[in-house]
């Protein structure tokens, strides 16, 4: 079965850097068309330069929270490529929580950042992978791959938010596989332990004590570099993985094996 994303389009949120932009470097490695999608512009423009409108290439710029951006973001990705086969949901954020301040709002801040953008968005380009396959009876519809973490299944009371976020999208992947899988469209999940995303990276810095702890926990010895996770996510968009739905498919170095609470999972 192959792994080919040649000639698909695929659409990767939070990818202005990071891994989003490691994952949507390697899909464009990799033959697929790719729409960058981010609030973050001067990102996007220092990367792409002023707006591509030739070859592989796109990016979309505004707030994923907003129905309507969601909807434009769809119109500008038929517009240069008529067709969406891949939706990866790689926005997300990181924040710390206070787990006993009723005034704390970290934890409708991650719900709406990390759930409900990919929930919204996950639901609207379904209707359009939907579309797409009126009349083929055969073949996958499309895809959705979306980027959870260990942290949905750990006790860390200071990621109060982004844990409770992260076990929530576990469950909406599973839901969704099961809603999507008569439109045959797949849903499926990655979750990472630690990898050198733009947030871990800033909560490092300056940091070595922290950094060495993720280390010492990790049974490989090592946080991953972005790229490391875009086989595994490629694997899950192509039709190698085709009888493979509402699967949450761990991606940590080893980490999940071990039972430390205490060590930050990012």
């Amino acid at each position: 079965m192959s792994f080919s994303i040649s000639g698909k389009t695929a659409i990767i949120t939070g990818s202005a850097n990071g891994i989003g932009l490691a994952v949507g470097r390697h899909f464009l490695e990799h033959g697929a068309n790719v729409m960058f999608a981010d609030l973050d512009e001067k990102s996007l423009c220092s990367e792409f330069g002023e707006r591509p409108e030739e070859g592989n290439v796109r990016y979309f710029a505004g707030d994923l929270r907003e129905k309507l951006t969601i909807n434009n973001l769809i119109s500008a990705t038929i517009d240069a490529f008529d067709q969406v086969d891949i939706l990866i949901n790689g926005c997300r954020q990181v924040t710390t929580s206070d787990p006993l301040d009723p005034d704390d709002e970290s934890v409708e801040l991650m719900l709406q950042q990390n759930l409900m953008t990919s929930l919204k968005l996950s639901q609207i380009v379904a209707k359009r992978m939907i579309k797409q396959a009126e009349g083929k009876e055969e073949g996958s519809a499309g895809t959705i791959v979306n980027l959870s973490s260990i942290a949905a299944q750990r006790s860390q009371p200071d990621l109060l938010g982004y844990s409770v976020a992260t076990a929530a999208l576990d469950q909406m992947t599973r839901a969704l596989a099961v809603a999507l899988a008569p439109e045959r469209i797949r849903v499926n999940a990655v979750a990472i332990g630690s990898v050198m995303s733009a947030s871990l990276q800033t909560a490092l810095k300056d940091n070595r004590d922290c950094r060495n702890e993720i280390e010492q926990h990790t049974p490989l010895g090592r946080i991953a570099a972005p790229g490391e996770l875009a086989d595994a996510i490629q694997f899950l968009s192509s039709e190698a993985s085709g009888f493979m739905t509402g699967q949450i498919v761990t991606v940590d170095g080893g980490r999940s094996l071990l039972d430390t609470v205490s060590t930050p999972a990012h």
